[in-house]
């Protein structure tokens, strides 16, 4: 059965496009191949009505890292000043010069105004026209495919072309070179929790291979509790003990903790209350605030540690920390088709809604059997003052244009004071999985080629390599130490994770250097130039490395699915981050100050605040990776935290 995807909406014929004025045309997007199992069927029945969009060049972007360096950059005059979200819209809406330009060339090919409707963003452009008309207008020819797994079929050009002078005032045109059409296989008719549609995994399924931590399974009476075992076992007065984290006892009000949580991975409140039992009495009972986004829900119906193990981790250890802080649950996606981070950012910036990507995107509706029938949540919250997210893509798998218009959302809500924080990964060098990337075919993108882990090019982790998050990093407590005696003699007791799990970090292949980070990374490569060459990694000094900060990794005693274990990654280093910045973030709003926001750049000109780890190495693809040495390095980056020294430098910023 041939089905178009809503593309093809009706055989209305509406009045044929004029031509437009003469004016010198360029291509605007091309594609050289298309994607794996699309066959090219037959040129489209001209009469057919195609829903076109025009996505508009943003204002400003060319100066958003400007201002945010103003209210982030500790030197600054106007640091800590964050943006109002109207503000920050208004600031990158697309300027009135591209709307009307845009406007009048439509309207010079014979689209009336009447015919053309603006988003309430200002960010798109949609009319309908036909198959012919569009064509005309584009330079183009459509064609049907069709999909072999699926069945389903869909309407693409090999290339368009726009004016020239329009060019600089679009970001791209749909329906055109894109494959933008959630697949569903032809046989997937069930309400698996499990189930992957045609395009792959969204990242909170298991098989997507983000579950990456190593879990051992231990019984309670194995439990410690004392400091001197926590190289066998984290537990939060391990944590406590090692960055000097002070129990908490009040609330600041405007203060806010976020953990994202991508579905079907859900926690179970009774294993809430078993750890809170035995870590923590006066959390048992206490819930996260929950926000549901995209018609999520906190599944209960898939009991195991593939759905329930990271959830659990984390909001047991946020929760214990900053209590009587309250934390935010951020559940996003349905339970059949999961969701992605564009799908989350959509949630806190209506603007970006109509950008997603189906081929890595959920698209609401859900046409999978069983999906979440209603639209997407756009706009309906506002970001936590910290954000933390154990998940992550390899920045491979996505295409460089998709992750910078992301990268360029978490600059936002850096203006707006929000801290975003993101694990580093746990394979080291490697990717996802234990992927690194087939020195035969570096090609990015959805198709993009991998090794089994034993040899290929260093592959980074993403959204940990956009400059305007912060990566974490993973340690752990060397073996055979005494964190009680160490920390008395003033000593180092902890190493890069190396055990079950490997720090995620190295050098974006996509992002550039930032200048936050540029003195910082040079001087790594000038005192410890690495033994790797090109084929390796992105050797060129000047793209983005990662992580930023670290924290412990490993041995986090836990419990799931009413059994305690220990897990490994650095997916649990990144709420102990945001636990730390959560608290401090307390201290400045009592004292009528702002949120400490995008932390980085303070970070960097402040490495002092930071405990240095200097032994260990992130192994990944066949080699020792890159080791842990004084100062910053790609595989602890500055450090892990000491919360006394940063209260006291965040304390004493404006």
């Amino acid at each position: 059965m041939l089905f178009i995807a809503s593309i093809i909406t009706n055989l209305l014929v509406y009045g044929s496009l004029a031509s437009p004025l003469t004016q010198h045309h360029a291509v605007h997007e091309r594609r050289s191949t298309h994607p794996a199992g699309w066959t090219r069927r037959s040129e489209i029945n001209n009469r057919a009505i195609l829903p076109m969009r025009i996505a508009l060049v943003q204002s400003n972007l060319e100066r958003g890292h400007e201002w945010l360096m103003q209210v982030s950059h500790p030197g600054s005059e106007k640091y800590g000043q964050h943006w109002s979200a109207k503000e920050v819209a208004e600031a990158f809406a697309p300027s009135d010069e591209t709307v009307t330009a845009v406007r009048d060339w439509l309207h010079s090919a014979g689209v009336s105004s009447g015919r053309i409707w603006q988003s309430q963003s200002r960010a798109w452009l949609h009319f309908n026209a036909t198959a012919e008309d569009a064509g005309r207008l584009l330079q183009t020819k459509y064609h049907v495919w069709e999909h072999e797994d699926s069945g389903m079929s869909h309407v693409v050009c090999d290339e368009y072309s726009v004016p020239e002078n329009i060019q600089k005032h679009i970001d791209f045109v749909y329906p055109s070179v894109h494959f933008d059409i959630p697949l569903i296989r032809r046989d997937d008719n069930t309400n698996n929790l499990a189930s992957r549609d045609a395009n792959g995994p969204r990242i909170g399924e298991p098989s997507s291979g983000w579950l990456y931590k190593t879990t051992q399974w231990i019984d309670k009476s194995d439990l410690s509790h004392e400091l001197v075992d926590c190289d066998q076992q984290t537990t939060p007065a391990c944590l406590r003990a090692l960055y000097e984290i002070p129990i908490n006892e009040e609330v600041a009000e405007g203060n806010s903790f976020g953990v994202a949580e991508f579905s079907p991975q859900a926690y179970i409140g009774m294993d809430l209350d078993i750890f809170f039992s035995n870590y923590s009495q006066r959390v048992v009972g206490e819930r996260p605030i929950e926000k549901m986004i995209s018609g999520a829900i906190v599944q209960q119906q898939n009991k195991s540690c593939q759905f329930n193990c990271e959830s659990d981790l984390d909001l047991e250890y946020a929760m214990t920390l900053v209590y009587p802080q309250k934390v935010t649950l951020y559940q996003v996606g349905d339970v059949v088709r999961g969701a992605s981070f564009n799908n989350f950012l959509d949630a806190f910036d209506a603007s970006y809604c109509e950008g997603d990507d189906p081929v890595s995107d959920t698209i609401y509706p859900d046409p999978s059997p069983g999906g979440y029938k209603g639209f997407h949540t756009c706009g309906a919250y506002e970001p936590a003052k910290v954000v933390s997210i154990s998940y992550a893509y390899n920045e491979h798998d996505l295409l460089p244009a998709y992750e910078r218009r992301q990268c360029n959302e978490y600059l936002k809500f850096g203006l707006m004071g929000s801290s975003f924080l993101v694990s580093s990964g746990d394979y080291g060098v490697s990717g996802i999985s234990n992927q690194c990337i087939d020195p035969a075919n570096r090609a990015p993108g959805p198709n993009a080629s991998y090794t089994d882990g034993t040899y290929g090019t260093f592959n980074p982790s993403f959204p940990a390599s956009c400059p305007y998050i912060t990566a974490v990093g993973g340690t752990q407590v060397i073996e055979n130490t005494n964190v009680v005696e160490a920390l008395a003699a003033g000593q180092q007791p902890e190493q890069t994770c190396a055990r079950f799990a490997y720090s995620g970090g190295g050098f974006s292949n996509v992002f550039e250097l930032p200048d936050y980070q540029a003195a910082t990374v040079k001087q790594w490569f000038a005192d410890h130039p690495p033994a790797y060459s090109s084929d390796r990694y992105n050797s060129s000094q000047q793209t983005r490395g990662y992580p930023d900060i670290s924290a412990n990794g490993a041995n986090f005693a836990f419990a799931a699915n009413a059994e305690w274990g220990l897990a490994y990654g650095t997916s649990a280093s990144t709420p102990v981050l945001g636990s730390i910045l959560t608290l401090i973030n307390q201290q400045r709003l009592k004292a009528g100050k702002s949120s400490v926001g995008f932390v980085n750049p303070t970070a960097y000109a402040h490495p002092e605040v930071f405990n240095d780890v200097t032994l260990g190495s992130n192994k990944g693809c066949g080699v020792e990776g890159w080791e842990a040495v004084a100062g910053w390095d790609p595989a602890t980056g500055l450090g892990t935290p000491n919360y006394p020294k940063m209260l006291e430098l965040w304390m004493s910023l404006p």
